[in-house]
Parts: structure tokens; sequence; C-alpha cells
């Protein structure tokens, strides 16, 4: 879901500029021109949807200060910026103390605007994914924390939070990535469990002579090795929840000991003289068939039969791709303050690309493919061209970069040549871009080109982007070349040079050192000499 922006300003010029700057970035915009029409807006059916607000303090009526300790009790996490023309120390503490996140004085430039827009949103990603995470140490993730807003999850949706309810032994099938973990936790989150200790473990992930320690743990000295005394994942898990991920793998000797552990209520630790009382909710997950392995001989018929009293089938990522979009969202906001990215969104074409894929990996492959994206991103929207695997799955040909098309400039106006030109047996005419067409420059009175190239112009050239692999040339190598053809472009021109480069010319001088060319200091002197008599 995009992030919507609620304006609230009296002034219908400044709710203007300040739409025109939050639109240029990219996000919807609501606007209301008063304190209750703001109020009326975020207790509607789109209220859910605002996530900043930026709000005028002077307005007539119910003015912003009114705003905020009505919002405030409502929507405490909404992050809000505060305009006023009144910049006063007082009225910032004010401002702040009513729960304003920053606050701007009029007029605000669009880029001081933009930083605070991007801060608050980042700051409010940052909390709740902070929050998700505590919730999710703590065993208290619920149901409403999850993305499932498809109407395949709805099932499942409805049987976690009838099973919760219960004690009942339940089984989670899916494909790998689906997030059946989640689902597990969301139901110790909704039981009266919640709080208590989730102890996950992957039976598939366990080496298999440290199986039943792991599981059921062991006394000291109980074998070679055992230094200390060891208490195993049911024992960790007694009061709460234990979650045993795929199931399937585990080997039959062990399934004869899970399940007496679950129909006594009680482990053995390996070398114990006594067994050992355990109180856990147990849920268990499979990707395989249960049922085609019970009829191979590869799991016990009498385990499946106590481990699958509820099933819940999670369904694949494909078949519930009204969830994408959401899934996506928060995956760049997460990543986006991970890795201290400025990515705010995803072009429609390129979430339209993703949902048309089908996702073997399911929800897994899908956030690791945005982390990737998010990664890899300069921009402040993620592309098609950031995902480039799945662009070739699908058979979409993503545009290449062209070499940029530049027209070569006169020769002979300066002696550059590389310090080692001597040893390389090369000169600058080696290092030149390719020929690609005659370009005739009609020539002024004074001897030098008309147009932005010299008179003696022969070829355009070409400035390669990419190696012959396909792969980005380093920037140091494309910023030499072009100052290369810059100095040829505009003869040698220093002064030319460095205002068509956008840099000055002490910068550019420093950097013709730094590629190891030599600059003839009767060139400068000449320069400026014909720039003065030119004056005169």
């Amino acid at each position: 879901m995009a992030h919507n922006i609620l304006i609230v300003d009296d002034d219908p010029t400044q709710r203007r500029l300040l739409q025109v700057v939050v639109e240029r970035m990219g996000y919807p915009v609501a606007t209301a021109s008063t304190g209750h029409e703001a109020i009326a807006y975020l207790d509607g059916p789109k209220g859910a949807d605002v996530s900043l607000l930026l709000l005028d303090l002077i307005m007539p009526g119910m003015d912003g200060m009114g705003v905020l300790r009505a919002l405030k009790p409502k929507r405490p996490a909404l992050p809000v910026i505060v305009l006023t023309a009144q910049g006063g120390i007082e009225t910032v503490v004010t401002a702040m103390r009513a729960g304003a996140d920053d606050f701007l004085v009029k007029p605000a430039s669009p880029e001081r605007i933009q930083v605070s827009i991007q801060n608050a949103l980042k700051l409010t990603a940052l909390t709740g994914e902070i929050t998700r995470l505590k919730k999710r140490q703590n065993g208290q993730l619920t149901f409403k924390d999850l993305i499932a807003r498809a109407g395949a999850m709805r099932p499942v949706i409805k049987l976690g939070e009838r099973a919760a309810q219960s004690n009942i032994p339940i089984l989670i099938e899916g494909e790998s990535g689906v997030g059946k973990e989640l689902i597990a936790r969301a139901i110790q989150g909704t039981s009266d469990r919640a709080g208590k200790p989730f102890v996950a473990v992957n039976c598939g992930a366990i080496p298999e002579h440290l199986i039943e320690s792991i599981l059921f743990g062991h006394e000291k000295g109980a074998f070679t090795g055992a230094t200390d005394k060891h208490i195993g994942k049911f024992q960790e898990a007694d009061g709460g929840t234990l979650f045993l991920d795929e199931i399937g793998e585990l080997r039959l000797d062990m399934q004869v000991k899970l399940l007496r552990a679950l129909q006594e209520g009680e482990v053995d630790p390996v070398g114990s003289r006594r067994p050992v009382k355990i109180d856990i909710r147990l849920i268990s997950a499979t990707n395989r068939n249960l049922t085609k392995l019970v009829a191979d001989g590869l799991f016990r018929e009498d385990l499946f039969y106590r481990l699958n009293v509820f099933p819940i089938q999670v369904p694949p990522l494909r078949e519930r791709g009204e969830d994408i979009p959401a899934l996506v969202e928060h995956f760049i906001e997460r990543f986006a303050v991970e890795e201290n990215k400025k990515v705010m969104g995803i072009e429609e074409d390129a979430l339209g690309m993703l949902m048309a894929y089908q996702w073997p990996g399911n929800v897994r492959q899908l956030e690791n493919t945005v982390f990737r994206a998010v990664v890899l991103c300069d921009v402040d929207r993620l592309q098609r061209a950031d995902f480039p695997q799945i662009a070739t799955a699908l058979g979409i040909e993503l545009p290449r970069v062209e070499p940029l098309k530049l027209a070569a400039g006169a020769e002979d106006m300066i002696a550059l040549q590389p310090r080692h030109a001597a040893e390389t047996g090369a000169g600058f005419a080696a290092m030149s871009a390719p020929v690609r067409e005659s370009v005739h420059t009609p020539v002024n009175g004074n001897g030098h080109g008309s147009g932005p190239a010299a008179a003696s112009a022969k070829s355009s050239g070409g400035i390669n982007f990419t190696e012959p692999s396909g792969h980005l040339r380093k920037l140091e190598e494309i910023e030499n070349e072009l100052i290369r053809y810059a100095i040829e472009r505009y003869a040698g021109h220093m002064s030319e040079v460095a205002r068509r480069l956008g840099i000055g010319r002490s910068t550019l001088y420093r950097k013709i050192r730094e590629m190891g060319l030599n600059v003839r200091e009767d060139q400068r002197d000449e320069e400026e000499t014909s720039t003065g008599e030119a004056a005169g």
C-alpha cells in the first residue's frame, strides 16, 4: 500500500505548493482546508490509508494544536509535520509536546520538506519493524500483524483463530516459503499461551546423531562430550508452544520417541533415570505429503494421526496474488531502512511484472528479490530493470543502456599526452573514441569553430558505459574519458571545458594531473591572454 499524505492548510496557495512537492515525490495526496475537515477525513473510510500529516498550526476554527490533541489518542503512531510562519521556540516546544514529529517554518524549501517527509516515514517504518520484532520475540504476534488480506488466506486465518482457542495439535501444510512459521506464531499470540516460550525446531536441519539430545535433552556424562546437563527443546517450550518444522524429515526411531512424548506428556532425557513432565502446545509443519510418506513406510501412521488432528493448508503465493503489492511495500520499507536507501516505492509496470510471476519460492523468494532490488536501486522507486531475473523468466526484454553519442572536437590546440606515453607508445589519439561519421563545422573569423565543436572536427565518437562483457564500466574510467573528450571537443580552452563539465578550473586541472596528463603552461597563458584581448 502506497503512502498517502494528508495536507491540512487553510491557505489554498500553500496547499497547492505542498501538494506539488509531495506529488513529485511520488506519493498520493489528499487535502483539507480546516482542522475539522482533516479529522473527518482521518475518521472516514480513507483515513486508514494516511501515512503522514502535513499540518498548518494557524487556522480558523480548529487550529493545528486542536488537530494534534484530537488525533493523538486515535492515531498515536501517525507522523505529523507541523508548518507555521511563527517559528518561535515556545511554539516549537508546544507542538512537539502535543505530538508533532517535525517542525517547519514557512516558507520551507521543497528540499527541506522532502527530507522531513522521508525522515518521518523512515522513522515510522523503523519503529513499526521494531514493534513487530518485539511482538514476535515475546510470542505476541497475532493474525492482525500478518499481511494476509487475499481471499485464499481467509480460511487459514479463520481456522488459525479457531485452533488458538484450544490446545489441539495442529499440522500446518504448505510449500516451502509460504510462511508456515508465521502462522504458527500468530496462533500462539492469539491463544492463552501468548507471551510464553515459542520454540521452533527445523527437524531437517538437526544432525542425526544429535536429534535425541536436542529434542529431549541429556544428563551430564550421558555420552562422550556431554560435559554439562542440557535441557532439550521440549523442556525449553514448557508452558508455551513447540513448533516442529519439516516434521516429515524426522527419522523413524525418533518418531517413536516423539509419539511417546506426545501421548504421555513427558520426555526421557538421554542418561536420565526418570522422565520429565512437560506442558506444551505442539504445532507441526511440513512441505511434504505425509499421507504418501505413510504409504511408502517413511512416516509412522500412528504419529501421523497424532499430529494431523487439526490440519491447516497454507496456499502458495501464486494463489494469493492480492497480497503481493502489500508484501512488496512492506519489504521495501523494511530494507530501505536497514540498508539506508531512499527507495520509497515501486513503479506500476514493475509491480505488474512481479504480480505476473508465479513465485515458486513463495514469500521467501519475493522477500529476497525485493531485498536485492533495493540494494541495487539508485533512484527513489524500483523499476523493471531492478528485477532482471524476473523479467528474463517472463520473457520481458529490458531496455539496454545505449552508449552516449558525442561529437568530436578540434585537435592540436593543446599538447595533451600521458606521462607514460613514451613507454606505452600510445598517444591521445589512440585513446579517443571510435570514429562514427564525418562532421563539418563552419569556422569563424578567429580560426575557432563557430559551434561547440571546433573547425577541425572530423568525426563523432561514443563513450561506452558498459564493458564487452555487458557489465558497467567504473565511474572513474568514464569520467576520465569524458574529460579527455571535452578537452578535445572544446579545443583545449580550459575555461570552456570546466564550464561545460560543471566543475571549477582548479578541479579540472587536479583531475588532469591525477589522470597522468600534461597540460602546457603556455597553453593556459595563451588562453587567458586571448580572453583578455577579446575583452579589451
